[in-house]
């Protein structure tokens, strides 16, 4: 139990909230989503009258709908109680795991961690072949001539193709906007920068997309004190997940989250 004594001053209080993890709706297994962060970000802005809140990053990506929301959660938490905000990045935050590290005030990164992926990939399986192989018919009737835009049972279509480099498009410059909205002048002339080009460590400072190298408990240490306190927000795991069990997980959505990973070698 804490104990209050008139006139002394409580030491600085940074919460922080763990986030690692696939970005993706439902936050099923170890995903991260809005609805699942919610609550930790609540507490972590209001719980204590903290001196700054941090985030832990460890994320290669995944849904940008999610990665926006949980985007405009944190600054709108930010500027609502007036809190300033860090994000401490780890093995890795590409794709929307940069995101959401792009939404703080700033951003320290280990000599080691892989920063940018700034744009947008749709991965899928096409089967038509090993169908006709194996004498298997595909039957679709649909109302609407593209509702069934990238079928993977059925060779790609041109127009299919078209549309969906349309759609990313349109979710790239988002990303964009994002980017340059919350960087600002601190981002070079690279001219990779947002080709979802990757950089480790000092070369992510270098061309704007970080600020510092720096582990987060000694970076808020120096900043606040010596005698600060840390108050760490993460998702419960359930038993299961706790020794190493997924229970009923789509082995689909696992070989997706490994491939996530797998593009930065983790």
């Amino acid at each position: 139990m804490k104990r209050f004594i008139p006139f002394v001053k409580s030491p600085p209080t940074v919460n922080v909230v763990s986030m690692s993890g696939v970005i993706a709706a439902g936050g099923r297994g170890g995903n991260l989503s809005d609805a699942s962060l919610a609550p930790l970000l609540q507490k972590a802005f209001r719980k204590g009258k903290p001196s700054a809140v941090a985030l832990q990053l460890n994320s290669p990506g995944g849904s940008p709908v999610q990665s926006s929301l949980i985007g405009a959660r944190i600054r709108r938490l930010a500027v609502e109680n007036d809190v300033p905000l860090y994000a401490f990045v780890e093995d890795v935050a590409a794709s929307g795991g940069y995101w959401l590290a792009a939404s703080a005030d700033q951003i320290y990164v280990d000599d080691s961690s892989i920063v940018g992926s700034i744009g947008v990939i749709s991965a899928s399986f096409g089967f038509h072949e090993l169908m006709q192989r194996q004498g298997v018919e595909r039957r679709v009737h649909t109302a609407g001539k593209d509702k069934s835009m990238l079928d993977p049972f059925r060779p790609e279509r041109p127009e299919d193709i078209d549309r969906l480099k349309a759609l990313q498009g349109q979710i790239h410059d988002n990303f964009i906007a994002h980017v340059k909205t919350r960087r600002g002048d601190k981002l070079s002339t690279n001219g990779d920068l947002f080709t979802g080009e990757i950089w480790v460590g000092q070369k992510s400072i270098d061309v704007g997309l970080a600020d510092q190298i720096g582990h987060l408990v000694p970076v808020m240490k120096e900043r606040f004190g010596d005698k600060t306190h840390f108050n760490v927000f993460g998702p419960k795991r359930s038993l299961f997940q706790r020794f190493g069990a997924r229970v009923l997980t789509d082995t689909m959505d696992q070989l997706d989250e490994k491939a996530l990973w797998a593009q930065f070698g983790l």
